[in-house]
């Protein structure tokens, strides 16, 4: 029989035998998280919910002492246990908890251990971003957000973002006004693009939804919710935004009802906020959503995400009346539905929108809300420092009015495995906010990736830089992290980690990808940092392969490392292969080509055995929701759609590198682009893409037999893949074209968002092929808004062997989603003529 748990509480402090049973069930709740992710149960953890009461210190603690054979943790809250005792696993080296494994283990003798004590500088800790309930998590059931709370609780995280089940409770709402089932169903977008319908972005991506998707939600959203209110964690749950189906005005015939438009290719519509209806929907939706799940606290309400909104001009003020009306009734819609409720706003425009969003535009859509009532997300520090290269909003919006804020980084967009993050940025950047004469009322530490399941390192380092108020030496830090993820650290696992830091880890790139996750011919260079450090430290980190390949945490990153090393190496291959058929020797490039294949085949099979790494386990939990047979189609294709063509276009946005979807989407296709490289006619990639997506299950496997081997045979096998294969590298080469004789083909070039800041011109050049090419209809376009656009044509003929076309951009031009190059070249010739594109910065 399982060992009750002795919990001590101080009755002085907490009078009261309701609330004695509550303190009680609360930190049972904690206890039992540590059953979990331990496997043991019986510990001997004696567990004190108690208030802080030291002056001068935050609200937010834990401490605990070893003594007699018992682990004492006493703490503020649920989650401040959890963490006490995380942090008492961590300090004693005895495991991880992660999301490709745990290895936490209670140490079989417990040894004395004087009292330590960590107040957090913050009083709260985020996590999640909007749009990681499509890139993770649309599909989760149970099973898998129990797993995640645990992770959030033991992380430290008390105020996640909790959105299961608003397009039911919705429903409900629109229903009562007159919508029909068909009418609702049908405007819902398929579960892995949500996120964006609720922005307002798009509409119309495989739906429609239905009823079992609907009561499934309601059920699993249940769970969710009951299991973070009992560990004391503040949720964050959606509020109304003003998006609603077209069809709404067969009710209300004079309804204003506005278009959106975003990425060039998708729309939804919106009420303003100064519709009664707006006001009515964003009450009663919060009505409905208490009547259900009981009362919270805190509301997400996003209605201007990457929204170019008609605002009267700048200084007017009809703008600021107008702004100040916008955020007055959306906070009074909420208030309405439940008055001691708080406006929660994402802030990612903060950064992103600065040409719309200036000091006096912001101050006025918060002027009429009661300061306590409103919680700002500073979303994307980490752009800011490392991208964008701007002020940090705290400073540049002097402390945002005296509201509340979360001090965030995004260290993942759109899911992508590519490793990328300035560690040292991540470890301390939070300092910097807090010491700042401008933070205000600064609340809580957050992270808000995209995506997750990637760059596990990050988010353990966050988890413990938000619980500290001290520089943390990022050596130091990872020489703990690698004793508690793999047992031991090994000079080598040293190396390879001062290597990292010296390329992938010490740079930030927004989106990084490789070159062959874009599609064919579009991209020469990927985002990723494959300096020679890049490569050295893998290798490195296969060196130790045979001390510690019993570890299986060292076995779950070996693949994953081991795969990315892999995916430079070919990328390298894919500029090589290029090369050869641009000077003309076809047997190199054939021969280039089959190692590429090798390769990526290679790359697939070591990562068939990560614990999640796999497209297979992806489809996997979409089918799981499935009630029909046309569900199970229907999830399945909206699973692949968001992870390669997303729409079209945003095409490759969410690019992994998984088992599954090498093999079967990337190699592939990269198979015909090579044919066509021989035979000189264009291949249909949209089409196929297309039909893969509509496809069905994933091509078998044999699974490797020995993961060391394999990665090691690999290395070994990728050694004369180096830099000196493509002697013709030039600096801002986007990629290579091919137009067969007598052909007219319109050609796109994936252009870096980080490029359009100093893009002076372009260049097109002819490398062979003797007959004239005509090149014309040039056109730039950013995240589906064409910048420049010219029909005026260029001829390639004689001696003139380039094109040079001038670009002259606005300062606030940026690209987040896509930057596409497009020009049509017409070859007049008898003969394949073939040719480069490049960029050209200041």
């Amino acid at each position: 029989m399982k060992k009750i748990l002795l919990i001590a509480i101080c009755s002085l402090l907490f009078p009261g035998s309701q609330h004695l049973c509550a303190q009680k069930q609360r930190a049972e709740a904690a206890y039992k998280v540590i059953e979990r992710v331990s496997g043991q149960s019986g510990l001997p953890v004696k567990f004190s919910l108690k208030p802080n009461k030291e002056k001068g210190e935050g609200s937010t603690y834990f401490q605990y002492k070893a003594a007699e054979g018992r682990l004492m943790i006493e703490g503020n809250s649920p989650v401040a246990l959890c963490r006490g005792f995380y942090d008492f696993i961590k300090s004693n080296r005895s495991g991880i908890y992660s999301w490709s494994g745990s290895n936490v283990r209670f140490p079989e003798k417990l040894e004395d251990i004087p009292l330590k004590r960590v107040v957090s500088p913050f009083e709260n800790h985020f996590m999640c971003n909007v749009v990681v309930y499509g890139y993770s998590m649309p599909y989760w059931d149970w099973d898998r957000w129990e797993k995640e709370i645990d992770w959030m609780a033991l992380h430290g995280i008390n105020m996640p973002l909790a959105l299961v089940g608003y397009e039911a409770i919705l429903a409900r709402v629109w229903k009562k006004m007159g919508l029909t089932d068909d009418e609702i169903n049908h405007y819902f977008v398929g579960p892995a693009h949500l996120p964006w319908m609720r922005m307002g972005n798009i509409s119309g991506i495989d739906g429609p939804l239905n009823e079992d998707w609907h009561r499934r939600q309601i059920d699993l959203q249940h769970k969710i919710l009951k299991r973070m209110k009992e560990l004391g964690m503040k949720p964050i749950c959606p509020g109304f935004p003003g998006f609603i189906p077209e069809v709404f005005k067969r009710i209300y015939p004079d309804l204003e009802v506005i278009q959106t438009h975003w990425g060039g290719a998708f729309c939804n519509w919106m009420i303003s906020p100064q519709e009664e209806l707006f006001t009515r929907i964003g009450t009663e939706f919060i009505h409905e959503w208490e009547k259900e799940f009981g009362e919270n606290e805190h509301y997400l309400v996003d209605s201007f995400n990457e929204m170019d909104i008609p605002f009267p001009a700048k200084g007017s003020k009809e703008r600021y009346d107008l702004l100040a009306s916008y955020g007055d009734k959306v906070y009074q819609s909420i208030r309405k539905g439940n008055p001691k409720a708080t406006w929660v706003m994402q802030g990612w425009m903060f950064g992103y929108q600065r040409d719309i969003w200036d000091y006096e535009t912001l101050g006025a859509l918060l002027s009429e809300v009661p300061d306590d009532k409103m919680l700002l997300l500073d979303l994307a520090v980490d752009y800011n420092k490392h991208f964008w290269k701007s002020e940090v909003n705290w400073e540049f919006y002097k402390g945002f009015y005296n509201k509340p804020w979360v001090y965030s980084v995004i260290p993942n967009m759109g899911g992508k495995t590519g490793m990328t993050g300035v560690l040292d940025f991540y470890a301390n950047g939070h300092l910097e906010a807090l010491s700042s004469p401008d933070k205000g009322r600064l609340i809580a530490h957050g992270m808000a990736p995209e995506g997750i399941e990637n760059n596990e390192v990050i988010y353990e380092l966050l988890s413990d830089a938000g619980w500290s108020d001290k520089k943390i030496d990022i050596h130091e830090w990872l020489k703990e992290y690698s004793y508690n993820r793999y047992g031991s650290y090994p000079t080598a696992v040293r190396k390879c980690w001062d290597l990292l830091l010296e390329s992938v880890y010490g740079t930030f790139t927004d989106h990084p990808r490789y070159n062959w996750q874009f599609r064919p011919g579009t991209v020469r260079n990927g985002s990723i940092c494959l300096n020679e450090s890049f490569f050295k430290a893998i290798e490195s980190f296969v060196d130790v392969s045979g001390q510690l390949k019993d570890n299986p945490l060292y076995l779950a990153d070996l693949s994953e490392f081991t795969a990315l090393y892999l995916g430079g190496k070919a990328e390298l291959l894919v500029k090589a292969i290029d090369w050869q058929y641009e000077i003309g020797d076809t047997v190199r490039a054939v021969k280039f080509e089959k190692d590429f294949e090798y390769l990526l085949t290679g790359i697939d099979a070591l990562l068939s055995v990560h614990p999640t790494l796999r497209l297979e386990r992806w489809i996997d939990f979409a089918h799981k929701q499935a009630v029909t047979p046309e569900q199970h189609k229907q999830y399945e294709r909206n699973a692949k759609r968001i992870v390669t063509i997303w729409g079209p276009p945003v095409d490759d946005y969410s690019a992994r590198v998984w088992s599954g979807l090498i093999r079967d989407y990337y190699l592939p296709r990269w198979k015909h682009y090579f044919e066509s490289r021989k035979t000189g006619v264009r291949f249909n990639f949209a089409e196929w893409e297309k039909n893969w997506v509509e496809s069905e299950g994933c091509s078998p496997l044999a699974l490797p037999a020995d993961i060391v081997n394999t990665a090691r045979s690999l290395v070994d096998y990728a050694a004369f893949i180096t830099p000196d294969l493509i002697p013709d590298g030039k600096k801002g080469q986007l990629g290579s074209w091919t137009v067969g004789s007598e052909k007219t083909e319109v050609l796109s070039f994936q252009l870096p968002a980080d490029k359009l800041e100093k893009l002076s011109s372009v260049q097109i050049e002819r490398k062979r092929g003797g007959s004239p090419v005509v090149c014309s209809r040039f056109k730039l376009v950013a995240d589906g808004k064409v910048l420049i656009e010219g029909a005026s044509a260029e001829i390639l003929q004689g001696d003139k062997l380039r094109i040079v076309y001038p670009v002259t951009l606005s300062d606030d031009i940026r690209g987040n989603n896509g930057v596409e190059l497009q020009v049509q070249i017409e070859n007049t010739g008898s003969e394949t003529a073939s040719g480069q594109v490049s960029v050209i910065e200041e």
